[in-house]
């Protein structure tokens, strides 16, 4: 019967895992802020969640102990990095050429609606999910969690899985609501200026991802 009692140290540490993997300034978060800015908080947590099941997946993956999943992430990691550096172009120019525009819970007929913003979701998985740093991150934090948090077996590791997803959770709901309190302070004009400026930003983590690659196929002379 105890066999099915998780370790109670499981889901705390597994929240500050998912904040922690979530909360440092990347593609993803730069896309959430536009969302929550341009549309709002659901906008902003929608756009999350594509962010939380990637982390979701590779914590699974990593619980169950897929070992193979690291090896298959460094064999092929330039492969996985040019397709994130060409999806955050993508988005990038996309992003930087968009007319922007204020929605509001009137101008929705009262209800926010979901389905304009579900395409958000693989945007964000997939840049989630391409981002190699992330993938062996997680990887190597699982395999050095012992030093914190005995793992009695797969009801731990699942418990630890769905916090560590919760956690990240938790830290878009918490940027989509903080940007969603000051949206209304920003006119058309500033709205423009932020799109504009989180396509570039975006479009130039895609150019540094594929330059990495670049350098390492085609390295500089005086570098090597």
């Amino acid at each position: 019967m105890f066999d099915y009692i998780p370790n109670p140290l499981v889901v705390p540490i597994g929240l500050a895992i998912g904040i922690v993997v979530a909360a440092p300034v990347g593609p993803v978060n730069i896309l959430c802020i536009q969302r929550a800015l341009e549309r709002g908080f659901l906008a902003g947590v929608v756009a999350g969640l594509g962010a939380v099941l990637g982390d979701a997946i590779i914590a699974l993956l990593a619980g169950l102990g897929v070992g193979a999943i690291t090896g298959m992430v460094e064999n092929h990691r330039a492969a996985i990095q040019i397709v994130g550096g060409i999806a955050l172009i993508g988005f990038g120019v996309s992003l930087y050429f968009k007319a922007p525009q204020i929605l509001t819970a009137e101008e929705n007929g009262g209800r926010p609606t979901i389905r304009s913003y579900l395409l958000d979701i693989p945007k964000t998985f997939v840049l989630t999910v391409t981002n190699p740093g992330a993938v062996l991150g997680l990887f190597a934090i699982f395999g050095g969690i012992g030093s914190f948090v005995e793992l009695r077996g797969y009801i731990d590791a699942l418990f630890l899985v769905g916090a560590i997803a919760l956690g990240s959770l938790a830290w878009w709901v918490f940027l989509s609501f903080l940007i969603s309190r000051f949206r209304h302070r920003f006119d058309m004009r500033r709205l423009t200026t932020i799109n504009r400026v989180a396509g570039t930003v975006l479009f130039a983590f895609g150019v540094m991802l594929i330059g990495e690659i670049a350098l390492l196929v085609f390295p500089l002379p005086g570098l090597t």
